[in-house]
């Protein structure tokens, strides 16, 4: 099902490996409430998959002229905080993808549009960062998700070229990102099902990461 032999795998984080989408939306309805605006899901869900700093102006874009970003923000960050106080919670099937994949020797990198900052403190939490050997963070790159930049990054210090690489993505403009880096990407969706254009773009689309281990083990 793999067009080139597989020689490394890149993997998104939030929505993929770490449960963070439904509780960045949360936080965003949280914020708009704190302040007695209101905040329409499907606008919520637009911004999944995007670099904050763009959600940022997404927010200032929809409220308008007068609206300041800060106290949105304090508020949004002041709920994720309280909810990943104690842990991070790790999507099921993500340890067993990533044991089969460190079984194989295959070298795995980070492709995310979060902050190295962010990536080290979730991922540490969740007890994940010492599986990957390459980062590659919104703060590596000019161009955020939906562009290729930060996948092609991933793959740079891998040191594979990215048409051997499997990217794991749950978003939209992530796998459109993967996708137009190159590689092969395989989708499992989160909040949103895959757009027409997008799913044709996947090698494959899987319910969950179980799923996505058991294809990976009957095809590499």
């Amino acid at each position: 099902m793999f067009e080139k032999p597989v020689e490394a795998v890149l993997f998104d984080m939030d929505g993929l490996l770490i449960d963070t989408e439904s509780v960045y939306i949360d936080a965003l309805q949280a914020a708009a409430g704190a302040l007695e605006l209101t905040i329409p899901l499907d606008f919520c869900h637009s911004m999944v998959g995007i670099a904050s700093h763009e959600c940022n102006l997404m927010i200032q874009e929809h409220y308008g002229d007068g609206f300041r970003i800060e106290p949105f923000r304090a508020h949004f960050s002041d709920h994720v905080r309280r909810r990943f106080e104690t842990s991070i919670p790790v999507k099921p099937g993500a340890v067993e993808l990533l044991d089969f994949l460190g079984a194989r020797g295959l070298p795995l990198a980070l492709a995310t549009s979060s902050s190295r900052a962010t990536v080290e403190r979730h991922l540490g939490r969740a007890g994940l960062y010492d599986r990957f050997k390459a980062f590659s963070t919104r703060d590596d790159v000019t161009r955020a998700k939906p562009h290729p930049d930060i996948y092609l990054e991933a793959a740079r210090r891998l040191g594979v070229a990215p048409e051997r690489c499997i990217a794991f993505e749950d978003s939209n403009t992530g796998l459109t990102a993967a996708h137009a880096a190159g590689t092969m990407p395989i989708m499992v969706p989160d909040i949103l099902p895959p757009l027409p254009e997008v799913r044709a773009k996947c090698v494959a689309v899987v319910d969950d990461l179980h799923t996505a281990r058991r294809l990976l083990e009957a095809a590499i």
